[in-house]
């Protein structure tokens, strides 16, 4: 197993080799603030909010005050907005997980003949996490660099060791993320497995030696059994993990009161993941139908109860062949998840599943099934939490759609970065639906800084807004040749903005690192954080991640507000796959009516390049042709995961049916694999938190 050079190893990966993430100026983060939200505002709103930035901005007023003391944060500190924006974006936040904030990957459907090859395919999977964690462990995993500009950047690689270490422990106000530090002598590290929402304690590791595929499956097959046995069945625990934050919270407080609980959930949160054996959920599904399943499990009837959401990695394995993972999104940004979730599918191609018996733990101890106490308060909690977990399967509105009239290579023979290009549609598609561009919001990855996570590009400019009334405002009478023109314009924007965020000069970041130090200094809130404008451009109706794939999956959320839409997209060279989301409750959205504005929007750019077919006028466009950024997907209070892929190989074996693309390359390398470099070809944003 190749193993980094070990001083550049540990620099990368800790991030210390890495720059400190640059304090943008103030006036500049001002201007752009005025920019980006003059178009969403009447004039009256944005006359009042000139006069509250041009205050806010004036010389030896707040602003200046509050940015000298941001210079003096960034000075002390590795990063001087990470802790600021861990909290604002998820430990502040007090939805519940599912749907509101954890992203999901939805592998192909499987085809299980028979119940033992669901457990052949998750003994399969936990031999790839633990493989994966072997090169974590060692540092051997290759370091990430930048693609497109600034190629060759190194990236910090410090979120991956969270994947199988953290835990996000539910507080009254705010969460805490825990991450575990591992001891000289660290207890046998075990995986919780849910089945029939009971817990059972797997050990990976017994007599200091990792168990193999065929002893996993041998495991796996007593907690099916273990699970079946009527009698001792206690009540689906897990439910209380998908309520509201404070809700789970107080939930948490009730069980620690007996011993037997604090127990279980000490087991569960030193966990490395979980896997959780669901029951069928009917015949085969339809791709929106199984992105449902992984976000909310289908509710209390189905496998809503048989998830622990404070895990970052829940791997999914259904009997009836819907599986993936869901993921916990704030210890590490959606890059992470691609990454990980792209090596254990290769590895399941690429290794052929090993259940030859080899060396084995002989009579290896029984799993371990994890007892609670449940007192009538604790009956009541999990009944209100399946009442709100049922309301949310209830108001998700999921559209899945493949669009199979082009990909991102159509896009790059018109000289277009694809993500730019994907950007401005959706912002064709909301106007068409909706009459007005509204606040959107796109994850950049800032990676290339220390302990860099992620800021936001905001995709409904002024140039997108003036290409979208061409095109839909007939009265406007625009020759084609305007419009293209126009098109340009608004994708050269939308590539500008994004060099900006992913080289740390965006204005999110910098707007929250202001607030919250005059927070911290006990200043009365700045009138420009109470202004209506901030309010408006902080409120992201549209919510979009880029999260380009090289294996057959894809990554789907909710909405970040009630009236929004979740809108994670994943370029392939000949389609490209959609995942549109919003409430079934909100009269102002429809996601099939969405899903079909962007198809009319996809279908009307294409036309238009084709009629225009400017294609050799590559001066424009070539800077945004091969970006790297991290489109992630959330709000002013969450990301929501996803990211950009590694060009790797695609791997057309059928062991387990994971694959379906057809492979540039027919050898997969386990370890190798999904070298972080992103897809080199377009603006790659997929970091969806």
């Amino acid at each position: 197993m190749p193993v980094l050079d070990k001083e550049p190893s540990k620099d990368l990966w800790g991030g210390d080799g890495l720059p400190k993430l640059p304090l943008p100026i103030l006036k500049d983060t001002l201007d752009m603030y005025l920019r980006c939200v003059k178009h969403l505002l009447t004039e009256e709103q944005f006359n009042k909010t000139q006069n509250v930035v041009k205050q806010f901005g004036a010389p030896g007023g707040v602003g200046e005050l509050l940015q000298s003391k941001l210079v003096e944060r960034r000075e002390n500190k590795a990063n001087w907005v990470y802790d600021y924006w861990l909290n604002d974006m998820y430990l502040n936040n007090r939805l519940a997980l599912p749907v509101n904030s954890s992203p999901v990957m939805v592998f192909p459907q499987q085809h299980f003949k028979a119940p033992i090859d669901s457990l052949r395919f998750a003994a399969h999977l936990i031999s790839g996490v633990l493989e994966y964690k072997t090169l974590l462990d060692s540092r051997a995993l290759p370091v990430d660099y930048a693609r497109g500009q600034l190629a060759g950047t190194p990236l910090c690689m410090e979120q991956y060791y969270r994947l199988f270490t953290s835990y996000r422990l539910p507080g009254p106000e705010r969460d805490t993320l825990v991450a575990q530090e591992s001891s000289v002598m660290p207890e046998p590290e075990h995986i919780i497995v849910a089945c029939k929402n009971q817990f059972f304690v797997l050990d990976v590791v017994i007599n200091f030696r990792r168990l193999n595929e065929r002893d996993l499956l041998a495991q796996l097959e007593k907690i099916a059994r273990m699970a079946d046995s009527e009698e001792e069945r206690v009540p689906p625990i897990g439910l209380l993990t998908s309520d509201g934050r404070t809700e789970w919270a107080e939930s948490r407080s009730v069980l620690m009161k007996e011993s037997t609980n604090r127990d279980s959930l000490d087991m569960i949160e030193r966990c490395l993941c979980l896997v959780c054996l669901d029951d069928a959920s009917g015949p085969e599904l339809s791709d929106s139908a199984r992105a449902m399943l992984m976000l909310h499990g289908g509710g209390v009837a189905k496998n809503g109860g048989n998830r622990w959401y404070d895990k970052p990695m829940q791997f999914v394995v259904g009997a009836g062949g819907c599986c993936g993972v869901v993921c916990e999104h704030s210890p590490f940004e959606g890059i992470v998840l691609v990454q990980c979730t792209e090596f254990l599918l290769k590895y399941m191609i690429g290794s052929p599943s090993k259940l030859v018996r080899a060396a084995s733990v002989s009579e290896l101890p029984a799993p371990r099934k994890l007892r609670w106490k449940c007192t009538p308060e604790i009956h009541k909690l999990l009944a209100s939490s399946a009442d709100k977990l049922q309301r949310q399967v209830e108001n998700l509105d999921m559209n899945v759609h493949k669009f199979y009239n082009y990909g991102k290579e159509f896009i790059k023979k018109q000289k277009m970065s694809p993500d730019a290009y994907i950007q401005v549609a959706l912002q064709l598609a909301y106007y068409r639906c909706h009459s007005r561009l509204v606040s959107t919001y796109e994850s950049a990855s800032i990676r290339r800084f220390q302990k860099g996570r992620v800021d936001n590009i905001r995709s409904a400019t002024p140039e997108a807004l003036a290409f979208v009334k061409a095109m839909t405002d007939e009265e406007l009478s625009t020759s084609e040749t305007e419009k293209m023109e126009l098109l340009r314009s608004a994708i050269n924007m939308q590539t500008k903005y994004t060099i900006l965020a992913i080289t740390g000069m965006a204005i999110d970041n910098h707007l929250l690192g202001l607030r919250e130090i005059a927070h911290e200094l006990k200043i009365e809130k700045p009138e420009i954080f109470k202004d209506e404008a901030h309010l408006i451009s902080n409120h992201f109706i549209l919510s979009t991640s880029q999260v380009p794939t090289t294996v057959e999956m894809f990554c789907c959320y909710g909405p970040v507000v009630p009236n929004g839409y979740g809108a994670c997209y994943n370029p392939q060279s000949d389609h490209i796959i959609f995942c549109v989301s919003s409430f079934h409750e909100s009269p102002e959205t429809c996601s099939t009516e969405f899903v079909k504005c962007l198809v009319q929007a996809l279908l009307d750019m294409r036309d238009l390049c084709n009629k225009c077919n400017s294609g050799s006028n590559p001066t424009q466009q070539r800077q945004g042709q091969t970006l790297e950024t991290h489109t992630q997907t959330d709000t002013s209070w969450q990301r929501k995961t996803p990211q950009r892929p590694t060009e790797l190989t695609k791997n057309q074996q059928t062991l387990p049916q994971i694959l379906l693309k057809t492979p540039d390359q027919t050898k997969v390398e386990a370890q190798t694999q999904t070298s972080s470099q992103g897809d080199a070809q377009g603006l790659k944003n997929g970091s969806k938190s």
